[in-house]
């Protein structure tokens, strides 16, 4: 009886060892994809995500970029500089085409972007980043953060 609860529980506890990226949605898999040439700042990888009419909207700062060479130059002044960047997915699900992705974008860099010369930022902000996809050509239609910019601010006023 000990033998087959200990079994049991064992093969509970490793199930999720078992799920992979094979595991994942082919939306999400991209999505994935996608986040790791974002925050890696690859922008040779960067570059095979969008087309000329692929769209990143940062909607809480009210920006918008339209276009493969808008976007990445906007992504390379923004990045410029930085240590490190990363985006902790606390949560992901897809409808179709469309994935959310929520979570914390960490930013450790230069604090002349915020105000603070001389001085390295570190700071963790929130957000909800959703994609738009194109499967058929594996390509970002939209990017759209929604970013908590109190949090930023908050953590921007400590340091």
């Amino acid at each position: 009886m000990k033998l087959h609860l200990f079994s049991l529980i064992l093969v509970f506890f490793s199930l999720p060892c078992l799920a992979n990226n094979g595991d994942m949605p082919k939306e999400q898999q991209l999505a994935v994809k996608y986040i790791q040439a974002f925050t890696s700042q690859d922008y040779a990888k960067l570059t095979s995500f969008y087309s000329r009419d692929s769209v990143f909207n940062d909607r809480t700062a009210n920006r918008k970029y339209t276009g493969k060479r808008h976007i990445l130059q906007f992504l390379k002044r923004a990045h410029r500089g930085v240590l490190e960047y990363s985006f902790n997915v606390e949560h992901m699900f897809n409808s179709g085409s469309l994935v959310v992705l929520i979570g914390n974008y960490r930013y450790k860099g230069p604090g002349e972007q915020f105000g603070k010369p001389g001085r390295i930022i570190d700071i963790a902000i929130p957000g909800v980043t959703t994609l738009s996809l194109d499967m058929t050509n594996n390509r970002i239609k939209e990017h759209q953060d929604l970013m908590d910019y109190q949090t930023m601010s908050d953590q921007l006023s400590t340091q």
